[in-house]
């Protein structure tokens, strides 16, 4: 891909190179939630729902690729009236909502979830560092913090605290999360873990700078948009248009024919998308739509 332009520039300043796709190419839309979609009010704002409405009856489809739980993501994908299957928790459950097949679950080894719990839950980190667990949509952890309390209310699901978790794991979950106010302690953690685990044996990532996320190895928006695009809809990458704005976004930028970072993205995510769109509280997924679509 080509790399994304500066990040001061504006939306309309930037192009995309001339090897990509046209607009009439683009008939798959993915978009991220939290950072993309959905800005500090925790809606879709209306300018965002008139923009994907206009593209959806111009016969373009669009899907969501979250990190959230797919409890959390359900009323968004509502909001939106959308039809596809949701892709949540990086792409490790894929659901169809209308009629609640399963289409995707790729859960963590308990093994390598035990030593994660192990490292995470050490006593000096269990007062700076809060481990969430998730099992069947379920969201469990050792016990509510600011954090946590901090992430229910966002997500808008209820934490379910069961004291030690290497005692309470009965079941292989579908992702972890060690999230922390302390970003250092989170990108030292994230470096640590990559340097002890392959890639062939968990995913690690970053979806905002406070939350590090582990999941299956097969489980990224990438594979994920793959699996709708390629799999269910039988469509090329170069059908599809991705729009994210975090490191669990690359994947799905790199994958799609048009990849567009918001301006709110680190500027490594910008490097690898054809656009770089506007803030999310500018709207940048209307620019996007607009840019290479209506």
């Amino acid at each position: 891909m080509t790399q994304g332009s500066a990040s001061n520039q504006t939306a309309t300043e930037q192009s995309l190179s001339p090897s990509s796709p046209s607009k009439q190419d683009i008939q798959l839309i993915v978009i991220d939630l939290d950072g993309t979609t959905v800005g500090e009010s925790n809606e879709i704002q209306p300018a965002v729902k008139q923009a994907i409405q206009a593209v959806r009856q111009k016969g373009v489809q669009v899907a969501i690729a979250t990190g959230r739980m797919y409890r959390s993501a359900l009323r968004f994908y509502q909001d939106l009236d959308l039809t596809l299957p949701l892709m949540a928790y990086q792409g490790a459950y894929i659901k169809t909502p209308e009629t609640g097949k399963l289409h995707r679950h790729l859960t963590v080894s308990k093994a390598y979830v035990v030593e994660l719990l192990d490292l995470l839950l050490q006593p000096d980190l269990q007062e700076v560092l809060s481990v969430h667990l998730y099992i069947d949509d379920c969201l469990y952890v050792r016990e509510e913090t600011s954090e946590t309390e901090e992430y229910a209310a966002r997500s808008q699901v209820k934490p379910i605290p069961v004291g030690d978790l290497r005692q309470f794991l009965n079941a292989e979950p579908t992702k972890l999360l060690a999230l922390s106010e302390n970003i250092d302690l989170i990108d030292r953690l994230l470096t640590s873990l990559k340097a002890r685990y392959t890639t062939t044996e968990l995913y690690l990532t970053k979806s905002v700078d406070t939350f590090l996320e582990a999941t299956n190895p097969l489980v990224n928006k990438g594979t994920a948009v793959q699996y709708l695009a390629e799999e269910q809809l039988g469509l090329t990458a170069a059908n599809v248009m991705t729009i994210g704005d975090n490191f669990n976004d690359l994947e799905m930028i790199q994958y799609a024919g048009v990849g567009v970072a918001m301006g709110n993205a680190p500027e490594r995510v910008k490097s690898f998308a054809n656009w770089v769109a506007p803030t999310v509280e500018e709207h940048g997924v209307v620019a996007a739509i607009e840019q290479f679509v209506l």
